[in-house]
């Protein structure tokens, strides 16, 4: 599974790149996420409870950055165990520039795969939960980063 997309946030290219970089943000930006500890240069471990279809899980997972271009880009990879319900792993590329207009243009290049229960529900339903958790995660970044959030 695949997913590019692109979101125009309106802030500095620096401090999105610290909302990126912080665990705080990102544990409240991740939808289900329980725990999230660590930091950018030694990774992250989390906790995330989902329902996907009928698989409810609480998938237990390791986050690493690499590739990392300090305000412009780095390469996010990681993987999650849970249970029965199976695995998800992947990655994603994750860019910054400047935003015509001002503020900042974010692109993520997402891959995934799952195993497991989870790879039984089938692609469309997998794929479409994966984008709704992608969306929603951007959305509630965005809204933090522009500090006008109700979720964060």
């Amino acid at each position: 599974m695949e997913m590019h997309a692109t979101r125009t946030i309106a802030a500095d290219r620096m401090t999105v790149w610290q909302a990126l970089n912080d665990a705080e943000v990102l544990k409240a930006c991740i939808p289900g996420c329980e725990e999230l500890t660590g930091s950018p240069e030694e990774g992250f471990s989390a906790v995330v409870k989902q329902k996907v279809g009928p698989v409810k899980a609480t998938f237990k997972g390791e986050v690493t950055l690499s590739d990392i271009v300090e305000g412009t880009s780095y390469t996010i990879s990681g993987e999650g165990k849970g249970g029965v319900a199976g695995f998800a792993k992947g990655g994603a590329q994750v860019r910054l520039s400047d935003a015509e207009g001002g503020g900042t243009d974010l692109q993520y290049d997402v891959e995934a795969k799952v195993g497991g229960k989870l790879a039984q529900l089938g692609s469309r339903l997998v794929d479409s939960f994966a984008t709704k958790m992608a969306d929603q995660f951007f959305e509630r970044f965005q809204a933090h980063v522009e500090g006008n959030s109700a979720e964060a």
